[in-house]
């Protein structure tokens, strides 16, 4: 028995005691009567204690009453500690279950913890063996409370930030069906490594996510590194991370990428702007799964599924050109081509009402509609910016629009046929997206003087698609420029 503390400290009892504001219910199972009564006696000065023989008796109470601890033998007639405890934890999860053991059973206390329960003490036992498990059980109930609450504030954090930023699947076309079976199929594996190709604007982040939240990591980390702005000589810091001191300027202990989202999913946006020798880098860390922590000599293995991103052609990457096609093939074992939005026509009024609504909830306007004649417009337009370019187009109208509808005169910027189409109206160039979209581009050009980098701002597509695009046109630059 323990003796009196000194004054102002307190024992150990009296500490577990202090924290237990209401009385919390305890189940002795021992077919053992000694040590069966003289838990009861120990515990229920401040606890309510049931304590009973066999586990029968001990699943009947368990079914009666609000049990917040089970305390159980291991070595029992009817069935051994290991069985009641995976009984316990699939009829009653929130249950704590604390095994007693004695000395020979070690190798059986292992595989419990392993299982689920909270903690052990050996028989024979002293009271402050006890008090200190159920205080360590009250812990890590407490804890394993928290986490529950975590994961479904976390979840719930997850749904509202896929409402309100759209990240949702827009559409039913065939191409964007595709798609989504693909996202499903790549899904159900772990750890497969998806690359993700589409031009600039049409959701491949979206896409990325959207895989993520279908797998099995779905609980875990999702991050986004855009690998065109990660400087080569940080490379190692950001994705491997630093122990303080290990170069200058780590004046404190850096988690990188690899540890923050280990169990979830890397999404790499932009991998084809890489430099080759960051690509060397990044190859040999896919390869091993494993990295050094700067400033250690400790390897560190990871799980990450890896979803790479380029708005780069398939085969671009493919010719080991500009691309290392040993990286290709590690980041392409399953490849997503995403359609531009003028491939996906029968979508845009989908989507342009969910943007409506999206924005008209987000600024508190009431706008019932769109025109049919801003629908019209839309399937004249190539879109170069893809879906970014139609949400932009959106929320300004949003902003200009005084009236309950939108109107073809909120969208300036794509609002006169005759404009898209070169000053040509023809009905056969009005309906060749192809030929509109390289006009666009032009008159875009002259208006800014050549200057690509502005031209690309103003079309709303990334100065190196505008770049491919002029290729693929044989756009010519007047001589002087």
């Amino acid at each position: 028995m323990q003796g009196d503390a000194p004054p102002g400290k307190l024992t150990t009892k009296s500490r577990v005691m202090a924290e237990f504001k209401d009385k919390i219910n305890v189940l002795v199972i021992d077919d053992d009567p000694v040590y069966r009564n003289l838990l009861r006696s120990i515990l229920k000065e401040k606890l309510d204690v049931f304590a009973v023989e066999s586990p029968s008796l001990g699943f009947k109470i368990l079914k009666n009453e609000s049990i917040d601890i089970l305390i159980c033998d291991f070595r029992m007639p009817e069935m051994n500690g290991l069985e009641v405890l995976e009984k316990v934890k699939t009829e009653f999860p929130d249950i704590e279950v604390i095994m007693i053991s004695s000395a020979a059973d070690m190798d059986v206390v292992i595989e419990a913890l392993r299982k689920g329960a909270a903690d052990f003490f050996r028989k024979p036992f002293k009271n402050a063996e006890i008090w200190l498990s159920i205080e360590r059980t009250k812990k890590f109930s407490e804890l394993h409370s928290n986490l529950s609450r975590f994961k479904k504030k976390n979840t719930l954090l997850k749904e509202e930030f896929n409402r309100e930023l759209g990240l949702t699947i827009i559409g039913g076309s065939e191409a964007i069906s595709e798609v989504k079976h693909q996202m499903q199929l790549v899904a159900q594996t772990p750890d497969t490594s998806v690359l993700i190709i589409g031009e600039s604007g049409t959701g491949k982040e979206l896409v990325a996510r959207g895989i993520h939240n279908l797998s099995s990591r779905r609980d875990e980390m999702f991050g986004a590194v855009n690998m065109s702005a990660v400087p080569e000589e940080l490379f190692e810091s950001e994705f491997f991370g630093h122990k303080k001191g290990s170069f200058t300027g780590a004046i404190a202990d850096k988690a990188g990428w690899f540890e923050s989202v280990n169990g979830g999913s890397l999404f790499f946006d932009e991998v084809g702007e890489m430099s080759r020798s960051l690509q060397v880098k990044l190859l040999r860390v896919l390869e091993d799964r494993n990295y050094t922590l700067l400033g250690t000599q400790i390897e560190r293995h990871f799980d990450i599924r890896i979803i790479a991103a380029t708005n780069k052609a398939e085969d671009e990457l493919s010719t080991g050109k500009d691309f290392r096609l040993d990286l290709f093939h590690r980041l392409g074992t399953f490849i997503i081509q995403l359609p531009p939005l003028r491939d996906r026509k029968s979508d845009i009024e989908e989507l342009a009402r969910h943007f409506l609504a999206m924005l008209t909830k987000k600024m508190g306007k009431k706008i019932a509609g769109i025109h049919p004649d801003v629908l019209a417009l839309f399937n004249t337009y190539p879109f170069p910016g893809n879906i970014r370019e139609l949400k932009n187009l959106l929320e300004r109208a949003v902003i200009v629009c005084q009236s309950k509808e939108l109107l073809p005169q909120h969208f300036g910027a794509i609002h006169a046929s005759e404009a898209m189409a070169g000053g040509d109206s023809s009905g056969e160039d009005l309906f060749d997206l192809k030929k509109m979209e390289k006009q666009t581009i032009i008159r875009v050009l002259k208006k800014v003087n050549y200057k690509k980098a502005e031209a690309a701002r103003l079309l709303n597509i990334e100065w190196n698609a505008l770049y491919r695009r002029i290729q693929k046109y044989g756009i010519e630059f007047p001589p002087d420029l």
